[in-house]
C-alpha cells in the first residue's frame, strides 16, 4: 500500500491526520461555514450514461437542452463536443482509442456485458488511455499517482472487462491496478440530483471518508468548455480539527448499505446512524391495516416536527441528526416504507387529489428529516415539490371559491412554508449540475406568490 506523499496535496481548508481504522482522515484546518466551498477537485476520467450520449458534450457535459450545439467527432462519430476547446482538451486521451472505438463498441465482447459492466469498461478505457500518455503533464501524472495509491476494492470479481484497444497496440501494464480501484473510487455525477455520468476524482477518494450523517457533500457545476471538477460543500459549520466526511451512497439505504459497503468498499460503517441501526437489530414489520399505518405516519410527523402538534401551519426542521428514535417508530426504517411514500407522493402530486399529496408529502418530509442530516439536498428538493404542489392546489382552489377563500389562503400559506424550507436548504448546497434547476424554480415561485399576494 502506497503512502500519501504530502507534496501531492495542499489546501488552506483541509489537512490529513491519522485515523484509527482508515488510512487517514481529512480534517478542517479552519472553521468551515455552512455552504462554503471546502475544496474543488479535478476529474481524472469521466463517462456519460448511455441515455446522455449525444445529448451532452462528452468533455464538459453541457447539454443541448441548455442551448449548446453539439458536433460529432469526425473520427469515430461516437463522441460529441460543444466546441473545439472541449475536443482539444479531451483529444490527448480520445485519440488513443478513437479509430478503434466503433469496432469495439459493436463487438460481441462488449455487447455481452451487463449495463454496469459496460460503464466500467468505458471508464477503464479512459483511465488506461490517461495512464498510457507518454508526454503526460505533471498535473495528470500526479492525479494518476494518487489514484494508484488508493486502496483497491474487495476482490469479489477479478475479471477485467474488455477495454477498447488503444492506438499503442499494447495492453497497459497497470490495467489490473487501475481496475482494482475503479469500482470503489467511482463518483456518481448529478445534475439537479439526477444521475448523468460517473467519474474518477482521485484526490476526493484519497481525502474524504464516508459517513451516513455527513457534514459535507459533493457536487459539480456544468459550464461549457470547462473540465469537470468535484466541489465539496460544507452542509453545516465544521469546527477546526473536525473530520470532514461525505456520503459514498444514499444514506436512505438503511437496511442494505452495510452490505454495499462490504461488497463495494470493503469496510463496515460505524457512523452514529449505523450504530443506531445495529442496536435496533431486526426491524419490526410495517403495519398492514390502513388505520395502524395512518397512526404510524402521524406518530412520525409528531416526533420529527414537535411544533406541528401545536400548530399544523408551522414546521421546523431538526437542527441535529437523529441518532435515537422511539421503538414505536422502528418500522419506518424499512426501505420499503420510503419507497411506498415516494411512489404515493409522486402519483398524487401530479394526478391528485392534492390534499392526499400534501398529507403523504408531509410524512415523507418527516422521514427525510429523520434519516438525512440537516441541510441534505434531498430534503430541500422534496420541500420544493411540496411547495409546487401546494401552490398549484391554491390556484385551483381560487377558481372554485372567492378570491380570498379559506382553502386558497391556507394552501398558499403552505406553499410559502415549504418554499422557505427548500430555499434555506438548497441555498446551502448551492447551484448544482446544469444552469437553472431548483434554485431558479424557487425564484420563479417566490415571484408568483409575491405577485399573487399583491393582486
Amino acid at each position: 500500500m502506497s503512502s500519501f506523499a504530502p507534496d501531492l496535496f495542499h489546501s488552506d481548508n483541509v489537512g490529513l491526520e491519522p485515523h484509527p481504522t482508515a488510512r487517514d482522515k481529512a480534517v478542517a484546518k479552519n472553521v468551515l461555514r455552512t455552504g462554503s466551498l471546502i475544496l474543488s477537485i479535478p476529474s481524472l476520467a469521466t463517462i456519460l450514461l448511455p441515455t446522455e450520449k449525444g445529448q451532452r458534450c462528452d468533455c464538459c457535459f453541457s447539454s443541448q437542452s441548455s442551448g449548446v450545439t453539439l458536433r460529432r467527432c469526425t473520427g469515430c462519430a461516437s463522441y460529441w463536443y460543444c466546441g473545439t476547446k472541449c475536443q482539444t482538451l479531451q483529444w490527448p486521451i480520445h485519440k488513443r482509442f478513437c479509430k478503434n472505438f466503433n469496432r469495439y463498441f459493436a463487438s460481441t465482447a462488449f455487447d455481452s456485458l451487463e449495463a454496469h459492466e459496460k460503464l466500467d469498461a468505458l471508464l477503464l478505457t479512459h483511465l488506461s488511455a490517461e495512464a498510457s500518455i507518454e508526454d503526460i503533464t505533471p498535473h495528470r501524472a500526479r492525479e494518476i499517482s494518487i489514484f494508484l495509491s488508493l486502496v483497491p476494492g474487495p476482490a469479489v470479481n477479478t475479471r477485467i472487462p474488455p477495454i477498447c484497444p488503444l492506438s499503442t497496440k499494447e495492453r497497459p501494464t497497470n490495467l489490473d491496478a487501475l481496475y482494482a480501484r475503479c469500482g470503489n473510487n467511482n463518483f456518481t455525477i448529478h445534475s439537479h440530483l439526477t444521475t448523468i455520468a460517473h467519474g474518477v476524482f482521485p484526490l476526493a477518494s484519497r481525502l474524504f471518508n464516508h459517513s451516513c450523517l455527513p457534514n459535507a457533500a459533493a457536487k459539480v457545476i456544468i459550464e461549457p468548455s470547462q473540465a469537470i471538477s468535484l466541489n465539496i460543500i460544507a452542509l453545516r459549520d465544521i469546527a477546526v480539527g473536525e473530520e470532514i466526511c461525505i456520503p459514498y451512497l444514499d444514506p436512505a439505504l438503511l437496511q442494505t448499505r452495510q452490505q454495499i459497503f462490504q461488497l463495494t468498499y470493503g469496510f463496515t460503517c460505524s457512523c452514529p446512524s449505523c450504530i443506531m441501526m445495529e442496536n435496533i437489530g431486526r426491524l419490526p414489520p410495517l403495519p398492514e391495516s390502513e388505520n395502524e399505518l395512518g397512526a404510524l405516519n402521524t406518530a412520525l410527523r409528531h416526533f420529527v416536527f414537535p411544533s406541528w402538534e401545536h400548530d399544523a401551519s408551522e414546521i421546523l426542521l431538526p437542527a441535529k441528526p437523529f441518532t435515537e428514535i422511539p421503538r414505536s417508530l422502528f418500522p419506518v426504517l424499512h426501505e420499503s416504507y420510503l419507497t411506498q411514500l415516494s411512489e404515493s407522493f409522486s402519483s398524487t402530486s401530479h394526478d391528485g387529489p392534492s390534499d392526499t399529496a400534501l398529507d403523504v408529502g408531509l410524512t415523507l418530509l418527516a422521514l427525510y428529516a429523520l434519516i438525512y442530516p440537516p441541510n441534505y439536498p434531498q430534503i430541500g428538493m422534496h420541500s420544493l415539490e411540496m411547495a409546487k404542489t401546494a401552490w398549484n392546489a391554491s390556484i385551483i382552489a381560487e377558481r372554485n371559491e372567492s378570491r380570498f377563500g379559506t382553502a386558497a389562503v391556507d394552501l398558499e400559506k403552505k406553499a410559502q412554508l415549504y418554499l422557505r424550507l427548500s430555499s434555506e436548504i438548497l441555498n446551502v448546497f448551492g447551484p448544482e449540475g446544469d444552469p437553472g434547476g431548483p434554485l431558479e424554480e424557487i425564484s420563479v415561485l417566490q415571484s408568483l406568490i409575491h405577485e399573487n399576494m399583491r393582486v
